[in-house]
């Protein structure tokens, strides 16, 4: 037990707050407008226009500037039913004069044991970047998880200006699933996904009306996403974003540029507010979370006033793609001590709070280093500080049941469907070539591996749990490099990443649906940066095993793959044709590179295709690129 008693303002007891500094929990949770289509029968046609915004982040700060979809941050819920049509108009209306939201610096790395530069605010002295505060109001929105025509994905190229729209049309021909749109604009998503262009989607379908799920007040968007803040002369909070990342290398030799880490602020918000508070009934509530963080994996706890993790209240029911096939629960265990949540991934929640009348239970984020609530500066928490709920006695029996079993129509993919191989090799920063930055390879098994010469850049040796030893060559890296992936519509594929670099990597797929089919351990040590390939095979690690959790088995889009691990996913690729992308969610690691095109194409055209000359292109085992096993 933590003793966490009196105003955790004053920076007593362990905080690390400071007079002056935002008191935790000083405002309530808003929820963002809805909207719906009116009918089913025939398609829908709204707008919705981006347009700079004033936010109160906190009762503490002066209002913040922020782009919003409608005026709102986060943007309005849209709401629909599985089937109905929709089609959006994206207007640009901020105008061409309009200043840029967010402040954008780099700041030294600081000495061994000191908290990273990332955990405080305000800009250290250092000058802003001139080009981030030029950029225009340029922005494409991508409806992420969406099976739609690729005209219509949102993509990265086609981004728009002032007094222009981008036109998407949505069939809605999925199960009830709660997808998210945001920025996806080239080279500058990290800072415009930063001024506040996010919201969230939500599908309905019969299956979850028959489940009876709390619903209306009762369920609650929760949209996360980290940010840090500017200061004034006088050290005082201002309230303008600032995107502040910290230098790890002052010249790659390579660009002669230096090369940051990806962005984590020290504080969260919930729905555009800082660690709001909202008062619930003594009850069950359905919580629709999303991490629309730029890279930050929270790690949430839900703990009481004590700082105690609270079990036996919380059930993870869906995730990315729907429904999950059982309740999954969330007791904070040796077996889960806290719930990751990685940037893009959506995780449908019951929590029931019967019987907790009269308590404040709060939803905490864990570092590394200390218990839940419990400021970890050194482990990038300086705040642990998300929402808080305050539970109040409604005075009515609340009669609802967790069901057993929550989709009857999940159906597992197995291994023994006929399918096509991919295998994706995601790089150290290191790496020859790579700038200082991770990259994205793609591979494709060479035939006779006696022709190449190891070590070798581009090659890769793969020992797999057969014993059997690949040699594969990279076809591409950057996402400029020609066209490798070309998928037959309606066709399965599995999809295996392979980590060499000890970072976790949220992988996401446009367009379909995947299930996880497994995970295992390499020893990727063979691997030399400096070389760009290996000197010794990458060999499969049979002491080692990797069960995937139970919350993991059900459809997602987005995939966290740690370092040293082969990650191994299938999904079908139907509902649409077009020019796709897949990428890390890391969105400065999106924008630097770690993303690839794919196309999706009828199979009847697919038999005339010219090919990439790289074995991109095919449905069975032969075509993909090869596999790891």
């Amino acid at each position: 037990m933590i003793e966490r008693t009196g105003d955790r303002g004053t920076g007593e007891r362990g905080d690390l707050r400071t007079p002056g500094e935002l008191t935790p929990y000083a405002a309530p949770l808003t929820v963002p407008p809805v909207l719906r289509p009116h009918s089913a029968d025939v398609l829908q046609e709204t707008e919705i226009a981006l347009r700079p915004t004033w936010v109160r982040l906190h009762p503490q700060l002066p209002p913040t500037l922020m782009w919003g979809y409608g005026g709102h941050v986060p943007g309005p819920t849209i709401e629909v039913r599985r089937g109905q049509r929709v089609r959006i108009a994206w207007t640009n209306r901020i105008p061409k004069d309009s200043e840029y939201p967010v402040t954008s610096v780099e700041v030294p790395v600081r000495a061994p044991g000191e908290p990273p530069a990332s955990t405080e605010p305000g800009r250290q002295g250092v000058e802003p970047n001139k080009d981030v505060a030029a950029l225009p109001a340029w922005s494409v929105t991508h409806l992420h998880g969406a099976q739609t025509g690729g005209g219509n994905d949102g993509w990265a190229d086609n981004a728009v200006g002032y007094g222009d729209a981008q036109l998407s049309e949505y069939p809605n021909d999925h199960q009830a699933v709660q997808w998210w749109y945001h920025d996806h604009a080239m080279n500058i998503t990290r800072w415009n996904v930063h001024t506040g262009l996010y919201g969230t989607y939500l599908v309905r379908d019969d299956e979850e009306d028959a489940l009876h799920l709390p619903c209306g007040e009762r369920e609650i968007p929760l949209l996360l996403a980290d940010r840090n803040l500017d200061t004034d002369e006088d050290g005082r909070l201002n309230g303008r974003l600032l995107h502040k990342t910290v230098i790890v290398q002052e010249k790659n030799p390579e660009t002669g540029k230096p090369v940051s880490i990806p962005f984590t602020g020290p504080y969260t918000t919930v729905n555009g507010r800082i660690w709001p508070y909202a008062d619930v009934d003594d009850g069950w509530y359905r919580l629709r979370l999303v991490n629309a963080s730029n890279a930050r994996i929270f790690n949430l706890v839900l703990i009481d006033e004590d700082g105690t993790p609270v079990p036996g209240v919380l059930h993870q029911i869906g995730s990315d793609g729907g429904l999950l096939p059982r309740p999954v629960p969330v007791d904070f265990d040796d077996a889960l001590p806290a719930l990751p949540v990685a940037p893009a991934e959506r995780f449908d929640l019951l929590v029931d709070l019967r019987g907790l009348a009269g308590r404040r239970l709060r939803l905490v984020n864990k570092g590394r280093n200390q218990p839940a609530g419990v400021p970890d500066p050194a482990g990038d928490v300086r705040y642990p500080d998300v929402l808080e709920l305050r539970v109040k006695e409604s005075g009515e029996p609340d009669t609802f049941e967790l069901p057993e079993v929550l989709s009857g129509s999940f159906r597992r993919l197995t291994h023994d469907i006929e399918h096509g191989h991919r295998l994706i090799v995601l790089t150290p920063p290191a790496t020859k070539g790579a700038g200082g930055h991770p990259e994205i390879w793609e591979m494709t098994e060479i035939e006779d591996p006696g022709d190449v010469q190891v070590p070798t850049d581009g090659v890769v040796r793969l020992t797999g749990q057969d014993g059997t030893t690949k040699t594969y060559r990279r076809t591409s890296r950057t996402f400029n490099d020609g066209l490798g992936f070309t998928i037959a519509e309606g066709s399965y594929e599995q999809w295996s990443f392979l980590n060499l670099a000890p970072i976790v990597h949220p992988m996401h797929i446009h367009l379909a649906d995947f299930q996880l089919l497994g995970r295992d351990a390499y020893d990727v040590s063979g691997f030399d940066p400096a070389i760009g390939g290996t000197t010794r095979p990458i060999a499969f690690d049979p002491k080692t095993e990797l069960p995937l959790a139970p919350n993991e088995r059900g459809y997602k889009d987005v995939f966290r793959v740690p370092g040293g691990q082969v990650l191994r996913v299938m999904g079908k690729f139907d509902g649409a044709y077009g020019r796709f992308m897949y990428h890390c969610h890391l969105l400065e690691h999106e924008d630097m590179g770690m993303m690839r095109p794919f196309v999706v194409m009828p199979k009847e055209a697919l038999k005339f295709d010219h090919g990439a000359g790289h074995g991109g292109h095919g449905g069975h085992d032969t075509h993909g690129g090869g596999h790891p096993g």
